[in-house]
C-alpha cells in the first residue's frame, strides 16, 4: 500500500477542513456525524484553526490522524480524543475509565476495502495506548452497516451499550470497543 499515515499539522487546518466536508457529504452523512454539511461550511476559519490546534501533532486530548494517498492527496482520517474516568464525554455519558474515542472516521469511496481504515485505527490505537488509555471505544449508528463492518474488521467489538444521540431518538448508537493488549500475552 502506497499510503502514507499521519498526525495532522495546525498549519494543515485548510485540507483538514476540506476533508471534513466531503465526508459530510458522503451519502450516510446523516447517520454517521453529529453535523451537517450546511452547518459545518458556514463556521469561520477560526474554528478550524483551533480545532486543527486541539488534535494537531502534540497535542494531548486529542489526535487527528490523516491518510494521505500515493499522490499526496489526502483519502481519509480519524480522529482520538482522550477521556478521562470520572468525567463526562462529549456526548454527555460518564466516562468509567481512561479511554481513547474514535470520531470522524472517513475514508474516500475509491479507497475503501483496501484495508485503509484498520491503518488508520492502528496509528490512532497506537497513540491512545501511549497515553495510558485502558481502552478505545467509538459509537456508530445501528443502521450504519459499511462502518459496522469495517470496524468489526478493525478488531472492535460490540459492548451492549446502546445510546441515542442528538434530537433523533430512534437513532440508536452501539458502542464498540478494543481493550488495551497486555503486553504479558505476547508469545
Amino acid at each position: 500500500m502506497s499510503y502514507k499515515v499521519r498526525s495532522l499539522r495546525v498549519d494543515e487546518w485548510p485540507l483538514a477542513k476540506a476533508l471534513r466536508l466531503e465526508a459530510l457529504r458522503d451519502p450516510v452523512a446523516s447517520i454517521a456525524f453529529m453535523e451537517t454539511y450546511e452547518s459545518a461550511v458556514a463556521r469561520p476559519h477560526s474554528f478550524w484553526r483551533e480545532r486543527a490546534e486541539r488534535s494537531a501533532e502534540g497535542a494531548l486530548g486529542a489526535q487527528q490522524v490523516i491518510a494521505e494517498g500515493p499522490d499526496g492527496e489526502w483519502v481519509g482520517t480519524v480522529t482520538v480524543l482522550m477521556e478521562e474516568a470520572g468525567t463526562r464525554d462529549w456526548a454527555g455519558m460518564p466516562v468509567e475509565r481512561l479511554q481513547g474515542h474514535l470520531v470522524a472516521v472517513y475514508v474516500q469511496p475509491e479507497h475503501r476495502g483496501i484495508g485503509l481504515t484498520e491503518v488508520l485505527f492502528d496509528a490512532g490505537l497506537e497513540w491512545a495506548w501511549a497515553r495510558g488509555a485502558e481502552r478505545v471505544r467509538l459509537l456508530v449508528h445501528e443502521d450504519n452497516a459499511r462502518a459496522l463492518r469495517a470496524y468489526r474488521r478493525a478488531g472492535f467489538t460490540e459492548t451492549g451499550l446502546i445510546t441515542t444521540l442528538g434530537s433523533d431518538p430512534s437513532g440508536r448508537e452501539l458502542e464498540l470497543a478494543v481493550e488495551r493488549p497486555d503486553p504479558e500475552s505476547d508469545g
